[in-house]
């Protein structure tokens, strides 16, 4: 046992990415067996694969640890706005080069504003849901551990790859567009960027993740050669907006500060994946 958990605290970040595959993507040899009739993805794997490794690898300390970065909320205001607005900014200037191009929004009359923050209600508290299930782990666990060791450009980068296939069964299964993988592989860049200028906020990325998933740009109701043109446009304005931080804000990409890696104990007897 001692030495399953000495392997386990030395490769926490390897465990770490396991448990969060084969949580989300357990029904996916049922379904290959015929013995389930849908492929059921499960947002909480990060969630749970982050509670599974701290309590058996780092105990008290880790949930400590890992809940300050989780309710850190003292970052300025301008952050929450950044967290709250960039999403849907990013949303509105595809739609509206889409529409520039010729394309008609018949989903726009359909928007409410009680219908965006219900939806956003809803989001907040549904751990079955990406915001819930993956920032705790994803941003609050896996991205500490991975700065611990390398620069956040360089850990942008490996998570951006493994949160990418990791939605994998979304392409193959849930009809979502092939570039949706891309596209969420360069936004990751973003949340990494909001997570260190926030001194780890796993709060802020999870409004900046709720924010995403509520106001999408499936809400303009681009239908045939225009919604296939309105995903390749959102992932062209997501790369400008990830340029436009490597260029304007590169002290952010040098080194994250201490409270946005893994610090302790711990983190001296971590080796890179």
């Amino acid at each position: 046992m001692r030495r399953s958990n000495t392997w386990l605290r030395r490769h926490r970040l390897v465990a770490f990415f396991i448990l969060a595959y084969a949580i989300a993507w357990a029904s996916w040899p049922l379904y290959a067996a015929g013995l389930m009739p849908r492929m059921e993805f499960l947002p909480v794997g990060p969630l749970l694969a982050a509670v599974i490794v701290i309590a058996l690898a780092e105990g008290r300390p880790g949930f400590r640890a890992w809940g300050r970065r989780l309710v850190r909320w003292r970052v300025g205001w301008v952050w929450y706005a950044v967290a709250l607005l960039l999403p849907a900014l990013l949303v509105l200037v595809t739609g509206f080069i889409n529409i520039a191009l010729g394309a008609s929004a018949p989903g726009l009359a359909d928007l409410t504003w009680n219908g965006l923050l219900m939806a956003f209600a809803v989001r907040l508290v549904n751990p079955l849901d990406g915001p819930l299930g993956e920032e705790p782990g994803f941003r609050g666990y896996a991205l500490p551990l991975l700065q611990a060791a390398r620069p956040p450009l360089q850990s942008a980068a490996i998570l951006g790859v493994l949160v990418a296939i990791w939605h994998l069964p979304l392409i193959l299964f849930n009809g979502l567009s092939l570039i949706g993988l891309p596209t969420t592989f360069v936004i990751t860049f973003l949340y990494v960027w909001l997570f260190n200028r926030t001194g780890g906020s796993v709060l802020l990325t999870f409004l900046f993740h709720n924010s995403q998933g509520t106001f999408t740009v499936g809400s303009f109701g681009f239908t045939g050669a225009a919604g296939g043109r309105a995903e390749l446009i959102y992932f062209a304005v997501v790369l400008a907006a990830v340029l436009a931080t490597l260029l304007l804000d590169r002290k952010a990409w040098r080194k994250a500060p201490r409270s946005a890696t893994a610090v302790g104990r711990f983190s001296l007897k971590m080796r890179p994946m």
